[in-house]
């Protein structure tokens, strides 16, 4: 491993200047969206929400790896949207566009004449087209009807050629934008989980009523049980606990491996569930997103969770069957 002349190896020295250079142009973006580009930023925006239809992303080379990313954001976040690749757009896919959508283009130089193809159809067909560019004055600029204009940034390539600042700044404008519009019409994570069902995000997204244990499989006695016959209930369930109920079914107690232990004493087994248990128990209602619940067992640094419903016991929770199921 090379190191620099002093502590720090020369490849972190070079990703730390990397992480500078590109720290400016975000920060060098955000100072202009508090200047004149905020009042253009925020016509964009009202633009695509006011659209009948969607957002069709476009760029090319590696505006068009960032239009690609930005079209998945918008889509996951409730803004209609995807991504056509400038080039195949002149060959057959400019017929994915319609005349309600918007179009919002990426081109750094603004120059690129791959882009020509679009900007005609645009102006054709009246289809209203953002510019994100860096270059107001470029074809690309003068064409479209809003032009976000990106500040001039150095790129963290040592020979300023790479496009690496001004990509991040172009994904962190269309991260604004989707967030904006997420924001602007009150999308919520149940939404969201609309449009991602799977991975560990989808499964955060499910609710506590998909992953509780019911019925048969809830370790539970009532109150006044001996000790002995709860500690059966406990092995039998494999939970490492067990919910003491009144006679309407209502929880009133818990008690967990760590119970026993705390009151191990000879007379343990002969004595009743109501001496050992922690009354209160936590429980959260089977309504509740998978991830407030895992919030839940952190903060309170358990392993299972009581799940009520009208202050009945309809189920339970383990920290294992989340780990299972990719949501822990």
């Amino acid at each position: 491993m090379t190191q620099s002349s002093g502590s720090i190896p020369t490849s972190v020295e070079s990703a730390l200047r990397t992480l500078e250079t590109e720290s400016g142009g975000i920060n060098a973006l955000a100072t202009a969206l508090r200047g004149p580009l905020g009042a253009t930023f925020a016509k964009a925006v009202d633009l695509i929400r006011n659209a009948k239809g969607r957002v069709i992303v476009t760029g090319l080379g590696k505006s068009g790896h960032m239009a690609r990313k930005i079209a998945a954001t918008l889509a996951s976040t409730g803004t209609p949207a995807f991504f056509v690749h400038t080039a195949e757009a002149a060959h057959g896919d400019l017929g994915m566009i319609t005349a309600d959508d918007v179009i919002m283009a990426l081109s750094w130089s603004g120059e690129q004449p791959e882009m020509k193809t679009l900007v005609n159809y645009s102006a054709r067909f009246a289809i209203p087209m953002i510019a994100v560019t860096s270059n107001a004055a470029s074809s690309l600029g003068q064409a479209a009807d809003i032009v976000i204009e990106l500040p001039k940034a150095r790129e963290a390539c040592p020979h300023n050629l790479a496009p690496t600042t001004s990509t991040m700044m172009q994904v962190a404008i269309g991260d604004a934008i989707a967030i904006a519009l997420l924001e602007g019409r009150g999308f919520t994570a149940l939404e969201f989980a609309h449009f991602h069902p799977g991975g560990k995000l989808g499964a955060m997204l499910k609710f506590v009523r998909d992953y509780m244990r019911t019925g048969a499989e809830i370790p539970v006695k009532p109150e006044g049980t001996r000790m002995s016959d709860a500690v059966v209930e406990m092995s039998a369930k494999g939970l490492g606990c067990v919910c003491i109920v009144n006679d309407a079914g209502e929880a009133v107690g818990i008690i967990t491996d760590g119970d026993l232990r705390r009151h191990m004493r000879p007379d343990l087994l002969t004595a009743t569930v109501d001496e050992i248990m922690t009354t209160q128990p936590k429980s959260v209602p089977p309504s509740m997103l998978a991830s407030e619940m895992i919030e839940v067992l952190n903060t309170r640094k358990i392993t299972t969770l009581l799940v009520t419903e009208a202050n009945k016991v309809v189920g339970i929770v383990h920290l294992h069957d989340l780990l299972r199921a990719g949501v822990a």
